[in-house]
């Protein structure tokens, strides 16, 4: 993997981060080392290992679907602050 550039104001900008010089710099450097050792990773001879999902195997321990009874509507609203026709209002949210 060839050396990468990244530009860690634009990724702390994304992320809603106000990084000063130095941050941004210690960041920068810290990035670096992390991708350093994943190349360092590929040097490793993975021809004889299968693929897996995950290191030990896994059971979804799920319980079965099962029709029951619901929580009936009043019940559901009797704390919502507010209410109209059966249903919770809420505000609206658009950005």
């Amino acid at each position: 993997m060839a050396a990468v550039e990244i530009d860690v104001n634009y990724v702390a900008h994304l992320a809603r981060l106000s990084l000063t010089p130095e941050e941004t710099q210690r960041v920068s450097t810290q990035l670096g080392n992390i991708l350093a050792f994943i190349d360092k990773l590929s040097e490793v001879d993975v021809s004889k290992v299968e693929p897996t999902a995950h290191a030990v195997p896994l059971v979804n321990v799920t319980r079965p679907d099962v029709v029951t009874g619901s929580l009936p509507t009043a019940e559901a609203l009797r704390n919502a602050p507010t209410k109209a026709n059966g249903l919770f209002v809420v505000p609206k949210i658009v950005e």
